[in-house]
């Protein structure tokens, strides 16, 4: 009876073994379709980046509406009069610059008025929100700006990145096309300090950018990007303007959505940025890292739960791990080694291609380990319904809506709308 005991319970190993081997290599199977989707996808994008070069040189100046940049600052952040400087030296006609705070001592709103004073000759406005009436407070800002925008595009851009003198032009030219009503951008994740910042960033410029790539590229773009929101005055007013996004976390997710479900079309534009990355800490990055893709697993849940089958490397791990098990180092160590260097391979054809990433050699030494890094934060991702942001704690629901820790909805009265 031990003996037959010891048998069974053998038998079950050997199969659980096997079972984790088989879900290792599916992951490898569906990783690799990724992939392969990825690959296509930026040479379809390489494709339109010429195209728009073609375009742009023999268009030069024909098309360049004025535009309202808005900019929304919460305090200080490392090196942000450099990086709202290259607002400034837009090679474009005719734009204004519009920054908001809740305070006029914010010390964002201070840098951002001594870098204006360099620049006389770009028209700039400041907007203060005071206390927020929208549980996401960058909202609050957004909704003056457009009551004080004087042009019909606005361009809203996050305070930590950083552009090309080319960068207005580029954003707005898709909108010589009046079917679109917004534009996004692609960007590269920068970072000169700090391992988990440098792997961060390798997620932005690989990750984020591979996963947007294929949502063009199968289903068309139905969002926008954070760091830069381009869309129509009209096509804002027509989904509820800026206060519809602001019971949201993924404010920008919402309204790209909103714009694309009223028949508008979002274009992914070939112009790509710089996001800085301003958690250089371990503790930090993977808060940061964690609430992003908490953010993702509300307003895209589907999705959301189907990336877990696009990373490579876990699955490679799983997959050598359950072979060696089964006395198959060869393949064990074969399947892992593939698995790096499916990564390898997607970071240097985006990280070149189509980010144009300066460091691209550590980039693709990093980006597997990213990646392994990855599929535990998506796995972290279910463990609560808490973020935390601008330290403060919310919950996310349904939809992609953030409340209160506590549940209770708090009702303020909105500020007066300064002159």
């Amino acid at each position: 009876m031990r003996a037959s005991g010891r048998d069974g319970g053998r038998v079950h190993s050997i199969s659980m073994i096997k079972l984790l081997f088989g879900l290792g290599l599916f992951g490898l199977f569906t990783s690799s379709i990724f992939t392969g989707i990825v690959l296509a996808s930026v040479l379809r994008f390489v494709r339109c980046r010429r195209a728009a070069k073609r375009s742009s040189i023999s268009t030069v100046g024909s098309f360049c509406p004025p535009v309202s940049l808005f900019k929304p600052l919460h305090g200080a952040e490392p090196n942000l009069e450099e990086h709202l400087a290259t607002f400034f030296e837009q090679d474009y006609p005719e734009y204004e610059i519009l920054f908001g705070a809740r305070v006029a001592t914010d010390e964002g709103l201070l840098a951002a008025a001594r870098v204006a004073a360099r620049y006389p000759h770009v028209r700039v406005k400041y907007v203060l929100t005071g206390e927020p009436w929208h549980i996401n407070a960058k909202v609050c800002t957004l909704e003056l700006m457009e009551k004080a925008a004087a042009h019909g595009i606005f361009i809203i851009s996050d305070s930590d990145v950083r552009v090309a003198r080319n960068y207005i032009r580029e954003v707005v030219a898709p909108f010589a096309d009046t079917k679109v009503g917004a534009v996004t951008c692609p960007y590269r994740g920068v970072a000169d300090k700090g391992l988990w910042a440098k792997l961060e960033a390798a997620g932005m410029s690989v990750e984020m950018t591979a996963g947007v790539l294929a949502a063009d590229l199968m289903e068309g773009m139905q969002f926008t990007l954070g760091p830069t929101m381009a869309a129509r005055c009209e096509c804002v007013r027509e989904v509820g303007g800026f206060t519809h996004l602001g019971p949201y976390c993924a404010d920008d997710f919402v309204l790209g959505n909103a714009i694309a479900a009223k028949g508008h079309t979002v274009v992914l534009s070939t112009h790509v940025i710089d996001h800085v990355i301003l958690n250089s800490d371990f503790v930090d990055s993977q808060k940061h890292q964690v609430r992003w893709m908490k953010s993702t697993r509300f307003s895209r849940p589907k999705g959301h739960f189907g990336t877990s089958l696009t990373f490579s490397v876990p699955f490679g791990l799983l997959a050598c791990i359950a072979a060696m098990a089964m006395h198959h180092p060869v393949l064990g160590v074969a399947l892992l080694a593939y698995s790096v260097t499916s990564r390898v391979v997607l970071a240097l054809a985006v990280g070149r291609a189509v980010v144009e990433d300066r460091h691209l050699l550590r980039m693709a030494v990093l980006y597997p380990l990213r990646d392994l890094l990855g599929f535990c934060y998506w796995l972290a991702s279910y463990g609560s319904r808490e973020i935390v942001w601008r330290n403060q704690v919310y919950r996310l629901a349904e939809g992609g809506l953030m409340l209160p820790h506590d549940h209770a909805a708090d009702e303020s009265e909105q500020p007066v709308v300064p002159a």
